[in-house]
């Protein structure tokens, strides 16, 4: 019989989220970690939760704080001249957490379009946001200029705004009557086909 450890427990239900993409239910993990009753379930449910994995919505509904499927770091690679590379372990990251800094006031898009090419966001890609930042000169920032929303670089000198594109087909664009900030880019997320 397997010995059950937080780690396999926590790997069995990471493995149900991401083929199913929602928690499993109790009745769900009786037999998912093979145990023989819901009390045990929800002794296990409550070392995740304790561990910083899992928490319950409003409605009692278990939701994964962090992705429970960290990768390991295993090495650098030289972008450059080829170098020798040797694998070894030297630290596990979860994605989610090195990309998202403040997930309480992140979101997601999807990008349209090719206005930030020159800044390497290209269509299709993903891209996270974080609401209620405060821009600075120079960071890609989603607005809302004159009722329509866009992606670009935000400058600013004294009181005057221009949104900037990273494609010199597009001119910068200087609102009229209104801009709202939507929030500021913290990363681009591309997958590669294969």
């Amino acid at each position: 019989m397997e010995k059950r450890t937080v780690e396999t427990v926590k790997g069995k239900i990471a493995g149900f989220y991401r083929d199913r993409r929602r928690m499993p239910t109790y009745s769900e993990m009786v037999g998912l970690l093979g145990v023989r009753s819901k009390s045990v379930v929800d002794f296990w449910v409550k070392k995740l939760q304790a561990e910083g994995l899992l928490e319950k919505d409003t409605k009692g509904f278990l939701k994964p704080l962090r992705r429970v499927l960290p990768l390991p770091v295993v090495g650098d690679i030289q972008a450059g001249f080829p170098s020798p590379a040797e694998e070894e372990l030297r630290d596990i990251i979860s994605l989610d957490e090195y990309v998202i800094t403040r997930p309480e006031t992140s979101f997601l898009l999807r990008v349209s379009g090719d206005s930030m090419i020159g800044e390497g966001i290209m269509p299709g890609d993903l891209v996270i946001v974080e609401k209620g930042r405060e821009p600075k000169n120079g960071d890609i920032i989603i607005a809302q200029v004159d009722g329509e929303w866009t992606m670009k670089y935000f400058r600013k000198r004294k009181d005057e705004v221009t949104l900037e594109s990273a494609n010199s087909k597009y001119p910068p664009i200087k609102p009229r009557e209104e801009l709202k900030v939507g929030g500021v880019v913290s990363a681009v997320i591309r997958k590669y086909h294969l």
